[in-house]
């Protein structure tokens, strides 16, 4: 079972969240590997579904620099950290680190 598989859901509803197809799911771990390899000190952070948005997992780098993806829940979430190498929080528990808003501030498009 990958990553991305979930039982309980139908593949037109994995579809429908946009992160069903084998491309899609191809795409954000080639992402999110990427983005590791090329930020050292990388976490993720955990970001529960809303009524607007499903299951993300942000990553940020030693600098402060992220990316964000969707992911299908926070087990698959984990899992793909622990796949990744890097260690999971959940956003709610921990909040995002200081360095990240820190990177948006001098960041910020327009300045």
């Amino acid at each position: 079972m990958g990553i991305f598989s979930r039982k309980s859901r139908s593949k037109s509803s994995s579809q429908a969240t946009g992160t069903g197809s084998k491309e899609a799911q191809a795409a954000t771990v080639t992402h999110l590997k990427t983005f590791i390899a090329g930020h050292p000190g990388c976490e993720a952070f955990i970001e529960p579904p809303t009524r607007v948005t499903q299951t993300t997992m942000v990553v940020v780098a030693d600098t402060g620099e992220w990316t964000r993806r969707k992911v299908p829940d926070p087990v698959a979430a984990r899992k793909l950290a622990t796949q990744l190498g890097v260690p999971a929080f959940d956003v709610n528990l921990s909040g995002y680190p200081s360095r990240m808003r820190e990177w948006n501030e001098t960041h910020r498009k327009g300045l």
